[in-house]
């Protein structure tokens, strides 16, 4: 019988084996950094172009902040303008309102009958005193008054001789009313 010693062999088989071995297991830890620094790679390219994203759109919040304090400033400016507008247009009306109300009660005056003293408006009240030849000389004027959209409440006060001037007996009148709103005007 022949004996073969197989031991030598044995051993290089497991060196070979064990030699093997450690060569899959750097090629797969080189193969594992590989990735990890393409992952690292990646992911670093991904947070670059986060962190310019997020620059340009602080710089498009800065541009819009500015942008919006510019017209909040306008807006304030606008605002500015419409209070000195409204107040122009308010002593506009102002300014006509007592022309506006003489034009009107000498459009209502029954002609070469009367004539008026004295005509005063306070906040929206006329009072009227004036002189007639006779009582209905006043009570046209009055149905005058009353029949027109711009006033309401015609009341009179007063109606008295008047021997002022001689030979004539005159009647001094007192009326008052109100200058009508919107919806008080008749339609």
């Amino acid at each position: 019988m022949i004996r073969i010693n197989l031991l030598p062999f044995r051993a290089a088989r497991k060196k070979e084996n064990i030699r093997r071995q450690v060569s899959i297991f750097l090629l797969s830890l080189v193969l594992v950094v590989i990735i990890a620094g393409w992952f690292s790679f990646v992911l670093s390219g991904k947070i670059e172009a986060l962190n310019q994203e997020i620059a340009d759109t602080k710089k498009q919040v800065e541009k819009y902040n500015k942008i919006n304090k510019e017209i909040a400033e306008i807006k304030k400016k606008l605002d500015i303008l419409n209070k000195k507008v409204a107040v122009i247009e308010s002593l506009d009306l102002i300014r006509k309102a007592p022309v506006e109300l003489l034009d009107d009660m000498s459009k209502l005056m029954v002609d070469d009958r009367m004539w008026l003293t004295q005509l005063e408006e306070k906040s929206g009240n006329i009072k009227m005193v004036g002189i007639a030849l006779d009582n209905p000389t006043v009570a046209e004027y009055m149905t005058r008054i009353e029949s027109s959209k711009n006033y309401a409440d015609v009341k009179l006060v007063s109606i008295n001789h008047d021997t002022s001037v001689k030979g004539l007996e005159l009647k001094k009148f007192n009326i008052e009313c109100k200058k009508a709103t919107p919806n008080e005007k008749p339609e």
